[in-house]
């Protein structure tokens, strides 16, 4: 392809692609910038509350997990009678 077409082609395609980051919304991440995006799903109160009980609930599966294998450990070192 010659240097004269692809050149302008890609840097219109740079041009775009720096624009449209500027403006799409961030999805999971920050919020777009000015009039455009929206408050991304994991900023909002409901889903903080969500996601925090999905972690404590977690963290109790974590802690029981650990909990059963330390008795277990416990029987198999001094079993009773």
């Amino acid at each position: 392809m010659l240097d004269r077409l692809f050149l302008p082609i890609l840097g219109a395609a740079t041009v775009l692609a720096i624009g449209l980051a500027l403006v799409w919304p961030q999805g999971l991440g920050a919020r777009s910038p000015g009039p455009f995006g929206h408050t991304p799903v994991q900023q909002t109160p409901e889903m903080k509350a969500a996601m925090k009980r999905q972690a404590d609930a977690a963290q109790r599966e974590v802690e029981a997990a650990r909990a059963a294998v330390r008795d277990a450990q416990t029987q198999a070192i001094a079993p009773s009678q």
